[in-house]
């Protein structure tokens, strides 16, 4: 987990999948420190007002916990960040258990950068996230010479 992987050891195809159930815990912690106070996140009343009938964890958290798999599992800690994409294809609500799966897509060597996609699925096998990103790698060191 959280390993320094070198560019040079990923490939196309490498994939991983791993399952996380979204809780309360999770959300009160990311609406806290996002001040994500959107009523369908946290009034139950209001949430079953929506076409959902009940609260929803909120998806950037979710978004955030398929790229937290990403680094975590599959690509190491190394690579930044320059571009994500996400699609937000049905609900998540507490207590759901979200199999994530994440894949390298694409290697640029020349620019050192990294296109992985992913697809999260509650345990009814709904798709409820898709997403692209791009991450790029530092450049190795070069080694001083005496």
């Amino acid at each position: 987990m959280y390993d320094d992987k070198p560019f040079e050891a990923l490939n196309v195809g490498d994939r991983v999948r791993l399952s996380k159930t979204v809780t309360e815990a999770d959300a009160a912690l990311y609406i806290a420190s996002t001040g994500d106070f959107g009523p369908v996140h946290v009034n139950d009343a209001y949430a079953s007002t929506t076409r959902f009938g009940q609260r929803l964890a909120p998806g950037i958290m979710v978004a955030g916990l398929c790229t937290s798999v990403l680094t975590s599992e599959l690509v190491g800690v190394a690579g930044v960040s320059i571009e994500d994409q996400f699609w937000f294809t049905g609900p998540v609500f507490y207590g759901d258990t979200i199999q994530f799966e994440v894949w390298i897509d694409a290697l640029e060597p020349e620019k050192r950068t990294v296109h992985w996609k992913a697809s999260a699925r509650n345990e009814d096998g709904l798709e409820v996230l898709k997403a692209r990103a791009t991450l790029k790698f530092p450049r190795p060191k070069k080694k001083e010479t005496p």
